[in-house]
């Protein structure tokens, strides 16, 4: 059985999450206090209808009982059920917008004096332990609804279990680098498709773009040294028993470059059988 503990930022998309793990086959119970996660998941794995895949929601919705979470974890560990911690972060600025948007009260409103900026950082501060002991942990401040969903489909619509989910990212440094990757590797140094009229309007998934990217010596020099440290670091990764490895490839604007590098990368991983996803974050913005 998939049991999978779902937590993070308030406003960072848990709901939105919990909805696409439905539609990949998840069962879903949200807002559960943390001393109940042993008790239910016990209950899950003797079901007489088998449960290939659980996942459950908390967080400081449950108050002093979120602080019962390691506890909860250790009892899990003990009865040697095996499972694996979803963390939704998101930035500070989207948090505190998402709030003013919705106008939903913060969970931690209260402590702080009905400040959200400081409720946010105060949950923050709370989550920390949490989110260095996550196994995924996936920022929404820039996807949509659709990328989130896709994000969740890559991550868990198959056998969670033992292999290493690689997810390839594409993004713009004008846009910020993505918070949860685990290694940027910035491509402004390369010959830059954008000075090209014919192809300024274009982008690295399109032919004339990506031959022009890699058509240069130096990317050619860039791309073996990329590759062949990828595949010496997998492994390594794999022996960590990390189960998520964000590899995040950046240029200016996040069209032309990085989208080239990422999908090379994403299809060599793939003609090596890896279990990998790629996203190209800010394909689309102007």
């Amino acid at each position: 059985m998939d049991f999978l503990i779902i937590t993070g930022l308030s406003g960072a998309g848990k709901s939105r999450a919990v909805d696409a793990l439905e539609d990949i086959g998840f069962y879903c119970v949200d807002n559960i206090p943390p001393q109940l996660i042993p008790t239910f998941c016990t209950l899950c794995r003797n079901a007489k209808e088998k449960m290939e895949k659980v996942a459950v929601v908390t967080d400081v919705r449950g108050g002093d009982m979120f602080g019962t979470l390691f506890a909860s974890l250790e009892e899990l560990k003990e009865d040697e059920e095996a499972y694996k911690i979803l963390f939704l972060d998101a930035s500070d600025r989207v948090l505190i917008n998402r709030y003013k948007e919705t106008r939903r009260r913060h969970p931690l409103s209260e402590e702080t004096g009905g400040s959200i900026e400081k409720a946010v950082r105060l949950e923050r501060e709370m989550l920390r332990p949490v989110r260095e002991k996550a196994d995924y942990i996936v920022d929404t401040s820039l996807l949509s609804p659709a990328q989130l969903k896709e994000r969740m489909a890559s991550l868990f619509l198959g056998d969670t279990s033992d292999a290493l989910m690689i997810h390839c990212v594409s993004f713009g440094f004008k846009y910020g680098i993505p918070a949860e990757a685990d290694l940027v590797f910035d491509v402004r140094c390369l010959p830059n498709p954008y000075y090209v009229e014919e192809l300024k309007h274009l982008t690295g998934l399109d032919a004339p773009v990506s031959q022009y990217v890699l058509g240069w010596e130096q990317t050619q020099g860039f791309v073996k040294r990329f590759i062949d440290l990828i595949d010496y670091m997998i492994p390594l990764y794999c022996n960590e028993g990390k189960s998520q490895l964000v590899i995040a490839v950046g240029c200016t604007g996040g069209k032309h470059r990085s989208v080239t590098l990422a999908q090379l990368l994403y299809d060599h991983l793939q003609e090596k059988k890896k279990r990998v996803s790629v996203n190209h974050r800010d394909i689309k913005k102007m």
